[in-house]
């Protein structure tokens, strides 16, 4: 049964540079890498050498948790270096790229006609894998688990993200297939929320379409999970990108791994916020050439929320469909705390005015407008955030590792991206998703 969401609780974070609905490609990066701090939790197992010679889609490392999921190339090339650093951790695999791809053919298969060990079967080998997610602890599924629902999201609601509607245009083919793939997965629904004026997803037997509307985070499938069919103790539910459904299912219909995805330029840094085709791991140069405009811009891999900060040398993020760009944060205002300043935004009303024009966009920098301190009381944090959690206790009793504390007030139900805006309007500057991150990490390490 579909179930409609509205959510009020959140805050539309309204900035300047929002990508045309323009595609263009980029030119081939000479050096792609696959990083596993990607992919939280994993512990790499090489499987190449440097100087090895691998095609697109080829496996290079492995879990060594999980020797079943798989991490391939998503580039035919040679194995230019594996940079390591304190205690030998492998921090990148860099792949010097052919000028172009040879991909490692995998079998066609249609996913109506495989059963459910063979569909996980197809997609551990090939690499596909990672793309699927676990909650709780926001780490790659375990593949030995079936869970009783997987979720995926329609909605792109972070500030300056990519555009469904238009990156998907055209993919409902292999959006087919791959839901298709993922019905086999779940022992129950899978659920999908989309904007009612979405028009790529195609019908799927098995599949459960809502509609979400409101501010940000209706587009994070925590709000989904809490909505639709929440997450209690000793439960699992899988979670996957809408993006990467159809990179599933294009693997399904030609047997190539096709690691390339749509990604939106956007902010005020790019002189046309656009979009381009880019293959993952790609060159952030190369990703942003000739688009960037001058003075000191922070290029994030990711929204302006959750994304990481990247030079022009580093690459392209896993699982990123959009690069950011924004001013830097490094000038400073006199008196700033106590001057009304009418072009910066806040949710908070003393010396702002961004309260009086609620369409506004602005041209926000990095700087927090502030400096670190111990947790102020506002009740403010409830206001952004529509999970029935309250925040700020979940928060301290993650600081002093209180394991009853945390269940008791909803770890299990949380990812770091749930956190974004508490820590956007946090008066003490404190790090909302690095302290739930390692509440995650604690849950995982003491209750498994």
């Amino acid at each position: 049964m579909s179930k409609d969401i509205r959510i009020k609780k959140g805050l539309d974070l309204k900035l300047k540079g929002e990508a045309e609905k323009s595609k263009s490609g980029v030119t081939r990066s000479k050096v792609y890498a696959i990083k596993p701090s990607d992919f939280h939790g994993v512990t790499p197992k090489m499987l190449v050498k440097e100087g090895a010679i691998v095609k697109a889609g080829e496996v290079i490392f492995y879990s060594k948790n999980d020797e079943s999921v798989k991490f391939s190339s998503p580039v035919s090339g040679t194995i230019q270096e594996i940079k390591r650093g304190e205690k030998r951790v492998i921090l990148e695999i860099l792949i010097t790229a052919d000028f172009q791809d040879i991909h490692l053919e995998h079998s066609k298969k249609n996913p109506k006609d495989l059963s459910s060990e063979e569909v996980k079967a197809h997609l551990l080998a090939s690499g596909c894998w990672p793309f699927v997610k676990q909650r709780p602890y926001d780490v790659i599924a375990n593949s030995a688990d079936t869970p009783k629902a997987i979720f995926v999201s329609g909605i792109n609601s972070a500030p300056l993200a990519a555009d469904l509607n238009f990156t998907m245009n055209g993919k409902q083919d292999a959006l087919a297939a791959g839901f298709t793939a993922l019905t086999k997965l779940t022992s129950g629904q899978v659920h999908v929320t989309v904007s009612p004026s979405a028009d790529f997803m195609p019908n799927v037997d098995g599949v459960s379409v809502h509609k979400g509307q409101g501010v940000h985070p209706v587009g994070l499938v925590s709000t989904q999970i809490a909505k639709i069919d929440p997450i209690n103790k000793g439960e699992k539910v899988w979670t996957i990108q809408m993006e990467d459904v159809a990179i599933i299912g294009e693997l399904f219909l030609t047997g190539k791994l096709n690691l390339h995805r749509t990604v939106a330029l956007a902010g005020t840094g790019f002189n046309k916020p656009s979009y381009v085709n880019v293959t993952i791991g790609a060159q952030m140069s190369d990703v942003v050439a000739g688009n960037l405009q001058d003075g000191n811009y922070r290029i994030i891999s990711g929204d302006v929320l959750t994304g990481d900060k990247k030079s022009k040398e580093g690459f392209l993020g896993f699982y990123s469909n959009t690069v950011t760009a924004i001013p830097e944060g490094d000038d400073y205002d006199f008196f700033g705390w106590n001057i009304p300043r009418p072009n910066k935004f806040s949710v908070y009303r003393a010396n702002m005015f961004s309260f009086l024009t609620p369409n506004k966009k602005y041209d926000l920098n990095t700087n927090t407008n502030g400096e670190h301190r111990a947790f102020v009381l506002t009740g403010d944090y409830e206001k952004v955030f529509p999970l029935d959690i309250y925040p700020i206790q979940l928060l301290k009793s993650i600081l002093v590792k209180d394991i009853d504390q945390m269940e008791a007030l909803g770890i299990y139900e949380v990812a770091p991206e749930d956190f974004a805006l508490t820590e956007y309007i946090c008066v003490s500057k404190q790090e909302h998703q690095a302290i739930v991150r390692h509440g995650l990490d604690i849950m995982i390490k003491e209750v498994g």
